[in-house]
């Protein structure tokens, strides 16, 4: 059966000094925003993360979620992604358990392998160990999910005697999704029998991926695709749309100094190298229309777009999110059923 589609919004956290507000009073604002938005039929709230950046990028996703569980009903927490080198496995899922309970079991986990120097830096690791650290994080996790007793003897972890309590609401623990840019990424989720969050181009992630369930046996249709696609619902685009555009563009600086700090010279042409996660602005119906035919060629089960770009403050795009929520969202969902 193919799954039900997802939208919902991610945060950032970015506080740049346009939004003339300090972190605690944006903090917040986010969380009455985020409880309006859970009352209007959002499905997902997302988070990213990233480390020691001068605007506050949110660095620690799993306390906000708490925070949020606690005055919301319905919506789900996940992560894309968690840079899960930088994270001690075992206590990151004795903190999704005691989330999975708070939250009635309305969390899931979004994990990638991070590649920004500074991130690793700050925790005294080498960026270069991020894949074994991640593999063996990985199985770990996943024994974790699964409720069992279980020791553990790799390269960089260790654990001895351990099963994770309380127990998780979900049974066998919180969605897992892998991020994958490249083949060996995909190969990675289908190896740990994840969800997918592609960020890479669709023929060597999305599909190495499916190739790789099919070929094993398993049926794609139980498993999700995710993807940050933003989008701004507007009637006026020449009005609102410097606004987005100047917030964006400052995002994209902190993604350019990272891929030249990591070696990677410039960020890509989102375009030509991978899915496209460049914004959707217009009416309704444009909205609409663009988004169901991503939606389609991307076989996209959960959507998310930005909830408040960096500089912004929730207030200046309640009123698009509104309508994405009440006016985009069921049209996307009657059109993907």
């Amino acid at each position: 059966m193919k799954p039900n589609l997802r939208i919902g919004v991610v945060y950032d956290f970015r506080n740049p000094p346009q939004s003339g507000i300090d972190n605690q009073g944006l903090y917040a604002e986010i969380m009455e925003q985020a409880v309006w938005l859970d009352g209007l039929g959002l499905d997902l709230i997302w988070f990213t993360e990233h480390h020691f950046v001068d605007d506050g990028y949110l660095p620690s996703w799993i306390p906000v979620a708490s925070a949020m569980a606690a005055r919301t009903k319905k919506v789900s927490f996940s992560s894309d992604i968690s840079i899960l080198p930088l994270y001690q496995p075992v206590r990151l899922a004795e903190d999704l358990a005691v989330l999975d309970n708070l939250s009635c079991g309305r969390v899931e986990l979004g994990v990638g392998l991070g590649y920004v120097p500074q991130d690793f830096n700050g925790y005294g690791l080498s960026v270069k160990q991020r894949v074994s650290r991640t593999d063996e994080s990985l199985e770990i996790l996943t024994r974790c999910f699964r409720g069992e007793r279980f020791s553990f003897t790799g390269k960089r972890y260790s654990a001895k005697n351990v099963i994770i309590k309380p127990d998780y609401v979900q049974p066998g623990g919180p969605p897992l999704w892998v991020a994958a840019s490249s083949k060996n990424g995909a190969l990675r989720a289908a190896r740990f029998d994840a969800h997918l969050l592609p960020q890479g181009p669709y023929e060597t992630t999305i599909q190495v991926w499916l190739d790789e369930l099919k070929s094993s046996g398993r049926n794609p249709d139980d498993y999700r695709v995710g993807i940050i696609k933003p989008c701004f619902v507007t009637d006026d685009k020449e009005r609102d749309w410097p606004a987005i555009r100047a917030a964006e563009r400052f995002r994209m600086e902190y993604y350019a100094q990272a891929f030249k700090d990591a070696g990677r010279g410039a960020p890509p042409d989102q375009d030509k190298v991978r899915i496209s996660q460049n914004w959707v602005v217009g009416n309704v119906d444009h909205c609409v229309a663009e988004l169901s035919e991503f939606i389609k060629q991307n076989r996209i089960t959960d959507l998310v777009t930005w909830a408040v770009p960096p500089g912004l403050r929730p207030d200046a795009v309640n009123g698009s999110l509104e309508r994405f929520a009440t006016e985009v969202a069921p049209r996307l969902k009657d059109a993907a059923s």
